[in-house]
């Protein structure tokens, strides 16, 4: 059996035609140093925790095609600055981050926004929506991939301190990750607090660990010149080509700048990016280029080389917790993204809990945890060591970045009436170096790069089935269920009675009836005195207040006890069905006389029957059937009190 009510309503129907304008995101929220402090913590994580592999990985390459001379180091340093300056401080933190939507970011938001613009304009938005599907998609192979490598480069530190117990890091890293993930049902609420100080002092360890070796050389400093860069690739385009495919290691993470701006602003962002960040991370750059230069064997390992004795296993314990805090950024934002993929309909309803009472976003989905534990262990085990999986490393991450700066572009276009000689500055800066990037990282998949790329058409097929075999059965579902004003119509003129008590029928609209209403009358031969088909619509914006949540529609009839109660959400919002009901009788939407706290719920379940239409390939219904069936209790997606629940069986064809 599975949930019809969830399959085809709760995961959010394509409402772009009736979504609202974007809002603006309000006044801007005082910067001080609590905020700044908390925007360290949550946002830097992943692209901070860097400096541990991203050198060591390019003088790596094919054992060793990137020589530890002047020329050389000065080039990949170049390189690895203006992509920094370019990207992360450019396009994500100046220009990007002025592209919100609702106040959030992130490739789903921006997705939205983008088709929000142009639907606005005529313009055909499906392909807009499919771009954002792929972002996602990436970003869930990148969320497998960044817990393991960031772990294990943190732990591989003893190899350093202590090389007598080498054999034990990739155990060591094991017990993190297990702990990290068992952890997750608990929430980030109760360590948030001590995320943004361990930051902030993992970057003030990054600068200080940097500086006397630029102090003592200060000759690298010439590699901050873009010159540099352009002399390497000059001389060595082929070198470089497959140096791009490491450098990129030096922005991952940019993503996090832009989807984590709905938690603090762009301000806070803004300012803690350029005034400690980039500072800390360009220092540390500088200061292994410099130990290079002069010691070329501490190419096996620059970043930990380049500290004092006494300071490496201290230094191994900070850089574990830096890693840590940085696969918590990537686990919550694939919660996140998932969450937001429900509501917008492009996954199935899947187990929510939320984890703290004040914070909407703080939120743990046992499924999408399970499947990234599982998924970061084995390729751990499989790679057991960061060099190895640098390999497989960048590939998902440049995709992301490509469908960002598209995005941008046609944002931009609409949003900020950019001319043409601007979207083209635009697109051949950031997009000439993405896609450089990319087709750097390509030469990866055959060495690893497969395995990503793997997990994002594994989603990306999930969530285009689930959203194609989902219109089919609403489809289907709506010529069963027939109109429901004439069924309303009926109960009148047969003179249906009606029973004492509220009935509440969760249903995707007011065009047609819910199946379960028309199972009640049909084989009861009553109704209850008191009806409401309640609709919980998602909305392409990430929040919708509460003074515009809902819209009651008494359904042609003011006084027969039957209204249609329309519950919007927005696709970052949390859907609890009873709540807007109480808001609905708090606002006298819903008249006097109805008991709320002791209504039945009745929802419609059935089963999934595969027809003979070609409306898809068999494999794909066979996979929605599948999904269908393993999508959560639809009382628990909408909140509803488990002692109150009626549920009526159907079938409905795909």
């Amino acid at each position: 059996m599975t949930d019809l009510t969830t399959a085809t309503s709760s995961a959010g129907a394509d409402t772009a035609s009736s979504a609202p304008e974007a809002q603006p995101t309000g006044a801007p929220r005082p910067v001080g140093a609590a905020l700044l402090l908390a925007a360290l913590g949550v946002v830097f994580g992943d692209i901070g925790t860097s400096p541990l592999y991203a050198l060591q990985t390019v003088f790596s390459l094919d054992h060793g095609i990137v020589r530890p001379t002047a020329d050389d180091v000065y080039g990949v340093v170049s390189l690895m600055f203006w992509s920094v300056t370019l990207i992360v401080s450019t396009k994500y933190v100046m220009v990007l981050m002025r592209a919100d939507n609702d106040g959030e970011g992130g490739v789903m938001a921006l997705a939205a926004l983008a088709r929000r613009l142009y639907a606005k304009r005529g313009g055909r938005t499906g392909l807009l929506m499919a771009l954002g599907i792929l972002g996602v998609s990436l970003f869930y192979g990148d969320s497998v991939i960044t817990p393991a490598i960031s772990v294990l480069s943190a732990v591989e530190g003893l190899k350093v301190a202590a090389p007598s117990l080498a054999h034990l890091v990739v155990p060591v890293a094991a017990v993190i990750l297990t702990g990290l993930f068992a952890a997750q049902r608990f929430g980030t609420g109760k360590v948030g607090a001590l995320f943004g100080p361990v930051t902030l002092l993992w970057f003030a360890a990054l600068a200080a660990a940097g500086i006397p070796q630029v102090v003592a050389h200060p000759n690298v400093l010439a590699g901050l010149s873009p010159t540099y860069a352009v002399a390497f690739v000059a001389a060595h385009p082929g070198i470089a080509f497959v140096a791009m495919g490491a450098v990129v290691l030096v922005i991952t993470g940019a993503e996090a700048l832009y989807a984590d701006m709905g938690h603090f602003g762009r301000m806070p962002i803004l300012r803690a990016w350029f005034l400690v960040v980039f500072p800390a991370l360009t220092l540390n750059y500088l200061g292994q280029a410099a130990l290079i230069l002069h010691h070329p064997g501490a190419t096996a390992n620059p970043f930990f080389l380049l500290l004092p004795g006494w300071s490496q296993v201290p230094m191994v314990i900070l850089a574990t917790a830096a890693t840590v805090i940085a696969s918590q950024a990537v686990i919550s934002g694939a919660f996140s993204l998932s969450r937001q993929a429900m509501q917008l309909g492009m996954l199935p309803a899947l187990r929510v809990r939320q984890t703290s009472e004040h914070e909407a976003g703080q939120i743990y989905l046992p499924g999408i945890n399970g499947a990234l534990f599982v998924g970061v262990l084995a390729l751990m085990f499989a790679f057991r060591s960061s060099a190895r999986l640098a390999t497989a490393y960048g590939v998902s991450v440049t995709g992301a970045l490509v469908i960002d700066t598209i995005l941008l572009l046609l944002v931009a276009r609409v949003l900020w009436d950019w001319p043409a000689w601007k979207l083209a500055a635009a697109g051949v800066g950031f997009g000439g170096i993405e896609l450089t990037f990319l087709a750097g990282n390509l030469s990866k998949v055959a060495h690893g790069g497969w395995l990503p790329l793997l997990i994002a058409a594994c989603v990306f097929t999930v969530m285009t089935t689930w959203q194609k075999g989902r219109a089919v059965v609403a489809t289907n579902r709506r010529r069963k269920e027939g109109p429901l004003q004439e069924f309303i119509d009926l109960v009148h003129e047969r003179g249906v009675p009606r029973v004492p008590g509220t009935a509440v029928f969760p249903h995707p609209g007011k065009d047609t009836t819910p199946l379960a209403m028309r199972a009640t009358v049909e084989h009861n031969h009553v109704l209850h005195e008191h009806v409401i088909v309640i609709s919980a619509t998602a909305v392409n914006v990430p929040h919708v207040p509460p003074a515009e949540r809902l819209t009651v529609d008494d359904l042609g009839y003011a006084d027969d006890g039957i209204l249609h109660l329309s519950v919007r959400y927005g696709f970052a919002d949390h859907v609890d069905l009873p709540a807007a009901l109480r808001q609905a009788c708090a606002d006298d939407l819903i008249g006097p006389g109805i008991d709320i706290d002791g209504a039945s719920y009745f929802l419609s379940r059935g089963t999934i029957t595969l027809g003979r239409e070609k409306v898809m390939a068999t494999w794909r219904k066979r996979l929605f059937a599948q999904l269908a069936r393993h999508a959560a209790d639809p009382a628990e997606y909408f909140g509803l009190p488990g002692q109150r629940i009626v549920t009526m069986g159907s079938h409905v064809t795909l």
